[in-house]
């Protein structure tokens, strides 16, 4: 069966939810260290709203990932500047997945008129790094030891990408 990317929808949240969660106790790739409650997830939708996109990847009804874009600041100097998040099913990393609902999300961002993108990574996670750089991210600098979390410090990796206008209009 062939992938989907749609935006999500409110009935999307406890499969959004389960992904993000399965990560919390196991990886750096999130520094939560308490899986995000229902309520909580509830409240980062209507955050989101109809500005900051939120995309899901499904394939024969499953959700197999999401991304989105959050607001970096609420400062109203910062308003178009966003925050990516992008995470995908365990059992459904290396293929394309994540890669496919980024393009997404970044050209719903385009077209909302946001002007620049960052990704915050913990700089183990290369394999994010690198799909990062693959969609036109550059390195904007590392944030040492600003976590801890698993008993040791850790590092960040940001990373920051122009939007264009035209990203909104084509295929990033």
């Amino acid at each position: 069966m062939s992938l989907r990317i749609r935006a999500a929808v409110a009935g999307d949240l406890s499969a959004i939810n389960a992904i993000y969660n399965y990560y919390v106790p196991i990886s750096p790739a999130t520094f939560a260290t308490e899986p995000m409650t229902a309520a909580e997830r509830a409240s980062w939708w209507a955050r989101h709203g109809d500005r900051y996109p939120i995309s899901v990847a499904e394939r024969a009804g499953e959700v197999l990932g999401w991304a989105s874009l959050s607001p970096y600041s609420d400062r109203g100097g910062y308003r178009f500047t966003v925050e990516s998040s992008v995470y995908v099913r365990a059992d459904a990393q290396r293929q394309g997945i994540g890669q496919s609902l980024m393009r997404e999300v970044l050209a719903r961002g385009a077209r909302a008129g946001f002007h620049r993108v960052l990704a915050k990574i913990e700089s183990s996670q290369s394999g994010s790094i690198a799909l990062h750089r693959d969609l036109g991210f550059r390195e904007a600098g590392r944030l040492d030891e600003v976590g801890h979390k698993f008993g040791r410090w850790l590092s960040t990796v940001l990373l920051l990408r122009e939007q264009a206008a035209e990203d909104g209009d084509r295929a990033i």
